[in-house]
């Protein structure tokens, strides 16, 4: 979505576009993982579309019993046949409905308040 942005945009140095891309996406995945909740002081949480076809859930936090940063990324994969999911680089494996029904709710949302507050789109 951002990259068709980018090439609207004429007469910039390809750098710029690649340091405005990134600043957008850090934007966009930070918006995103707000839609799940307020995120506490001690955690780092983001959701946000990396392709067409990928998604990614990232959160951090430090573990209260040993005080530990622990970090967890999912990884879903939109298929025809399927959204596939890996977790922290592990194996893949198809999603439950439910779980499949709530990204696509969740990925609408963020669509949408992506369009809004980052490209002034009115939907």
């Amino acid at each position: 979505m951002i990259k068709k942005f980018l090439n609207i945009i004429s007469g910039t140095n390809q750098n710029d576009d690649v340091d405005y891309y990134r600043s957008l996406m850090r934007q966009e995945a930070v918006m995103g993982g707000q839609l799940f909740g307020p995120v506490p002081a001690d955690r780092r949480r983001e959701f946000f579309c990396l392709d067409k076809n990928t998604w990614i859930w990232h959160e951090e936090w430090t573990d209260a019993s040993t005080g530990e940063r622990k970090a967890r990324t999912t990884r879903y994969d939109v298929r025809p046949s399927g959204i596939l999911k890996a977790q922290s680089n592990g194996t893949y494996h198809k999603v439950s409905a439910d779980e499949a029904k709530n990204l696509v709710t969740a990925a609408k949302i963020y669509i949408q308040r992506s369009l809004s507050e980052f490209y002034g789109a009115q939907i």
